[in-house]
């Protein structure tokens, strides 16, 4: 396998992206933003992304779990080492997006929890989409409206305290020999795809092309003619391209 991968900031902050890579896989995480309601936690979304991404790949090198199974047992160890000193039923508490792929000798395991989407190039030169709508049917987006629908079957799920969210993230395994390319992309990475008017097709292109690093580069020009209709003018954006 050969992997290349980019990560940007929001201009002007530390980010809450995470990418993490071993032999034969790959993660990206996007922290969700603190929207100033109390979180019930004395660690910051950072922190929590971090540790998440720390946690899950422990797991993905030491183990041979489902990646649904990598993901819950992360989410509960995790839990148990700052519920200590926080409280684990805020619903507000940190929380992150999940993108994860692993390569098998013969198959190809993705997972997508919330909206960071995997974009699969096949032998054929299709290109397969595994993304977690759930976030684009709200029936609100205030604060208190994601607090409110936030791990809940009626709205979206996220990782943050509850393990079941592993239970509820889209699953795919494709075999191997179909499989040509991976990309995992944050939503801030996606955006020329979610927001200005490429197709996926277009977008996998251009990762595979001319790299994650100038996709960053050319949603950033985006970004700066308009914003986005929904959702922030900019974001931190992490992508990682695998090929097989």
């Amino acid at each position: 396998m050969e992997i290349t991968y980019a990560t940007a900031p929001t201009p002007g902050t530390a980010g809450d992206d995470y990418g993490l890579i071993g032999d034969d896989w790959a993660l990206v995480l996007d922290g969700a933003t603190a929207n100033g309601l109390p979180t019930g936690c004395t660690h910051t979304v950072r922190w929590y992304v971090h540790q998440l991404a720390a946690h899950l790949g422990t797991q993905l090198a030491a183990t041979t779990y489902p990646l649904p199974e990598v993901l819950r047992v992360a989410i509960a160890d995790l839990a148990v080492s700052h519920g200590r000193t926080c409280d684990m039923t805020c619903p507000d508490s940190p929380s992150s997006t999940v993108a994860a792929a692993r390569v098998t000798g013969d198959q190809v395991e993705l997972l997508v929890l919330c909206d960071s989407p995997i974009l699969v190039l096949t032998h054929p030169g299709d290109v397969l989409v595994v993304t977690d709508t759930r976030t684009q049917h709200l029936p609100g987006y205030t604060p208190a409206d994601l607090s409110k629908l936030r791990n809940t079957d009626i709205g979206f799920w996220v990782a943050s305290t509850n393990p079941a969210a592993a239970d509820r993230a889209v699953t795919r395994t494709l075999p191997r020999a179909e499989v040509a390319a991976v990309a995992l992309l944050t939503d801030g990475a996606s955006r020329l795809a979610d927001h200005y008017g490429w197709s996926w097709e277009q977008l996998m292109n251009t990762l595979l092309d001319k790299g994650p690093r100038e996709v960053i580069r050319l949603t950033r020009e985006q970004e700066a003619i308009r914003s986005p209709a929904r959702g922030k003018a900019n974001d931190d954006a992490t992508a990682i391209v695998i090929r097989l």
